[in-house]
């Protein structure tokens, strides 16, 4: 949290830094750089000012000013003069709605989310990777009056989530690779339980179907989720299912959620190419 209150994200949930890519003669560096003021924007920080964006990425304050003064001339920022913080403009819209119009997967798969969700009276989310997160693109959930206050977009820990630990056990063995060496890069301290969290995470996917997060995401939240391939050219996705301590607990989740949650996911495995 920055000092005037604003939340930014967690440092498990940044992007790696926009110059991790110095020596491939491929990468723009500029790009990287105003794509990563993009991603700061997300629930709980829908305004942000230059002197936040350039703690969140990094970035001498100079070089943030004008990445966002670039990115509100092409309208994927609008600054607000009352206030002198920016948000996102009405440019990112397009582009947001392009990308999940091209995830035919969500119309599948959401009967069977609202399915699972109804039974376990829990949030049901799908689920992709965002670089060292995890981004919803769809959520159903059940009839608790308590329930995440996670939706469509948000956006959550890879490290530390059932939903990234389910991606990290399924994805290919180089890109997981690519993932411990980020998340070491970003936190070396914290590093080693990270790794311990995600190597348990590999074994549990193989070894009873699912990844597990209770408490370790947020203390107060227990979740499981499940990995797979849509097909179709589409990237590895997870399925999660969680709610607060409050409503349901890691047996209840692992008696009586579990072998629906497996079965509906694996009745979303290679369903665009089929």
């Amino acid at each position: 949290m920055s000092a005037d209150g604003t939340l930014l994200p967690d440092p498990d949930e940044a992007a790696p830094g926009a110059d991790g890519a110095k020596e491939d003669r491929h990468f723009v560096t500029a790009l990287a750089r105003g794509l990563a003021v993009l991603a700061c924007f997300g629930p709980g920080r829908t305004s942000l000012a230059n002197h936040d964006i350039a703690e969140a990425c990094g970035l001498p304050r100079s070089t943030v000013s004008r990445l966002t003064y670039t990115l509100t001339k092409l309208g994927y920022l609008q600054h607000l003069p009352e206030t002198g913080r920016y948000r996102l403009g009405t440019a990112t819209i397009a582009l947001s709605s392009a990308a999940l119009g091209g995830l035919d997967v969500r119309g599948i798969a959401r009967p069977v989310l609202r399915a699972v969700a109804e039974a376990a009276n829990a949030s049901v989310g799908l689920g992709v990777r965002d670089r060292l997160s995890m981004r919803y693109v769809d959520c159903q959930r059940g009839p608790a009056a308590i329930s995440l206050n996670l939706d469509t977009g948000s956006r959550i820990s890879l490290a530390r989530s059932a939903m990234g630990r389910a991606y990290v056990a399924i994805c290919p063995d180089r890109e997981r690779e690519s993932i411990y060496e980020d998340l070491k890069a970003l936190d070396p301290v914290a590093w080693p339980a990270l790794r311990d969290g995600l190597d348990r995470a590999v074994a549990e996917h193989r070894e009873i179907g699912c990844c597990t997060s209770f408490g370790d995401w947020q203390e107060t939240v227990c979740a499981i989720a499940v990995g797979f391939y849509p097909g179709g050219g589409l990237p590895p996705m997870s399925v999660n299912c969680g709610a607060p301590t409050v409503i349901t607990d890691a047996r209840f989740l692992m008696e009586v959620v579990r072998p629906k949650l497996v079965a509906a996911v694996r009745s979303l495995d290679g369903v665009m190419g089929a």
